[in-house]
């Protein structure tokens, strides 16, 4: 049996950042571990899930399993993040976010009958649910609100209520799910600190908070499901996989802004890691004239070759096609159903050849009438600037002791 140091071993591995140390190592002493992680179903997820994967693996390792680990699929929470869930697609989406985690969760060798799923209106619109929302509303600034769910909620030029009622009720699910912590990515840390400051406020404890780092996107800070550009979906194809990744940023030698070497450090070492028997390793193929074939058992070996342009951007995107691409090969494998394939197209509809193309004219109109907006401000300060210029040539040439405002028609 696992002693308290390495349950908590198990449990901050790899992590950002832990909120409330001492208590962990309280509960940990005393009893398992009751923590959940929540996902609202929103756009389709990608290779970024994996990382939340592989943590709820360590878990359950840590002993976890035995007083539960909960996955809140947060349903009312995709409609209230500036709607990025319909209300006629939450249910669908929904129901692809159960699926297609609990084939991510299979495909590294976790234990899924160990887990409980939950959807957040099966329990958020209850009375006592209701009631306590309400008396969040009722500390919880504008301001606070706001801040909380900065980094969370879609930011856009005329907010909605919605975003404003969101992170009060994740901190509310801390207690309602009756958990001792909350697992999520930093990003979500603004929220984790207001729960811990206003939770009290209504009677409730402080709970402990668990972040992972979150993984860069191809061509940005962070991949995000709403991004094509900057992220692998779990279900993309492998050409696919290749395509992206053949565009994707990555300059020889640099490490500090790579999204495939994060990718790497964060997913795929930690996912080979979970299998105790044999070694992570990670492979360059290529021609001996320009090296070999080079295995990597780990991600230090890997970035310092790399630093050192030992490794080509080339040769490393290679690697990174062939290891995406048998992560990814059981999660296609169990949606090679008729009815998942339905399901997915009823979560995220095929938008019609023609509706895309109305709508890409309309922007492309929209951004015609912008530029010559933007044209006629510019040629109007042009203007402007020549007869302020003129004016300034005019009143150069006046004698000194002639008033300026006899020109300019100034009064005084």
């Amino acid at each position: 049996m696992a002693t308290t140091d390495e349950k908590i071993a198990l449990i901050t591995r790899n992590l950002d950042e832990v909120l409330g140390k001492d208590e962990l190592r309280n509960v940990v002493a005393e009893r398992d571990l009751k923590l959940y992680w929540g996902t609202a179903p929103t756009g389709k997820p990608h290779v970024g899930y994996f990382v939340p994967m592989t943590k709820i693996a360590d878990f359950l390792s840590a002993g976890c399993q035995a007083s539960g680990v909960t996955v809140l699929l947060a349903d009312i929470h995709a409609f209230l993040d500036n709607m990025k869930a319909p209300l006629q697609l939450v249910n669908y989406r929904t129901q692809y976010y159960e699926h297609i985690i609990k084939a991510l969760l299979t495909s590294i060798g976790v234990p899924i009958d160990k887990l409980k799923f939950v959807v957040g209106s099966s329990y958020q619109l209850s009375k006592e649910y209701a009631m306590d929302n309400f008396r969040m509303a009722s500390i919880v600034t504008e301001h606070d609100a706001k801040k909380a769910g900065a980094e969370v909620v879609k930011q856009v030029a005329s907010p909605l209520l919605s975003g404003l009622l969101y992170p009060g009720m994740q901190a509310l699910d801390e207690e309602h799910l009756g958990v001792d912590a909350q697992f999520g990515g930093v990003d979500q840390r603004k929220i984790f600190t207001m729960a811990e400051a206003y939770l009290p406020k209504l009677g409730y404890k402080k709970r402990i908070h668990l972040m992972n780092p979150m993984v860069p996107g191809l061509a940005g800070p962070k991949m995000s499901s709403s991004d094509p550009n900057s992220k692998i979906d779990l279900l993309d194809d492998p050409a696919t996989v290749k395509s992206k990744l053949k565009k994707a940023f990555c300059e020889e030698g640099n490490i500090t802004e790579n999204g495939i070497l994060s990718f790497i450090k964060a997913v795929y070492f930690p996912i080979k890691t979970l299998d105790t028997t044999t070694p992570p390793v990670f492979t360059i193929v290529r021609p001996e004239k320009y090296g070999g074939n080079t295995d990597y058992t780990s991600y230090e070996a890997l970035e310092q070759d790399f630093l050192d342009k030992k490794i080509h951007p080339g040769d490393l995107k290679a690697g990174a096609v062939d290891a995406i691409n048998a992560l990814l090969a059981p999660i296609r494998e169990y949606f090679d159903k008729d009815e998942l394939r339905e399901l997915t197209e009823l979560a995220y509809p095929t938008e019609d050849p023609n509706a895309k193309k109305a709508k890409a004219n309309g922007k492309a109109k929209g951004s015609k009438k912008k530029e010559l907006k933007e044209k006629k401000e510019a040629e109007s300060v042009a203007a402007t600037e020549a007869s302020d210029e003129l004016l300034k040539e005019k009143n150069a040439e006046i004698p000194v002791d002639v008033p300026k405002e006899v020109l300019t028609g100034a009064e005084n």
